[in-house]
């Protein structure tokens, strides 16, 4: 048997909230658009075909709020914003890099357990009893409703 978990293994940690906002589905996918330098709302629609604009909005703000970029407004009719990778948001290049070394190490080994786990297992047969038609099954003798019991 293995040793039961430490209660304390998370003393520390922030049980609130997470700090760790990449494993979204679009995050990871914005961190890799702005890295090569700042992008305007229209030019990260471009490539993040699916997204609506309020969920685009949302992470932005979200990545903004957790310091991962930068949005800066220029004067202009109409204003042009531009976002852009804080130093923070490159600090997860390397790591993401990583990632995506991992799955594309490991993606057949991945499909196939995902594959796998699609798979219906075999059910054992049951062993049927009283049955008198299709799918229907029979316990003890009911009296019909227009029948009364003697």
């Amino acid at each position: 048997m293995s040793q039961p978990l430490d209660p304390e293994m998370f003393t520390g940690c922030s049980h609130v909230t997470s700090p760790f906002r990449i494993g979204g589905k679009w995050t990871p996918k914005i961190i890799r658009c702005l890295e090569a330098g700042p992008r305007r709302f229209s030019e990260l629609e471009v490539p993040l075909r699916g997204i609506t604009p309020k969920v685009l909005t949302e992470t932005l703000r979200s990545m903004e709020r957790d310091g991962l970029v930068t949005r800066t407004v220029h004067g202009g009719i109409p204003p042009r914003v531009d976002y852009e990778l804080s130093a923070l948001g490159r600090t997860l290049l390397a790591p993401m890099a990583a990632c995506c070394a991992w799955a594309a190490a490991h993606l057949p080994e991945l499909r196939d357990a995902r594959d796998t786990h699609r798979s219906p297992a075999p059910t054992p047969t049951r062993a049927r009893t009283h049955e008198t038609g299709p799918g229907r099954k029979t316990g003890p003798p009911s009296l019909s409703p227009n029948v009364e019991a003697s």
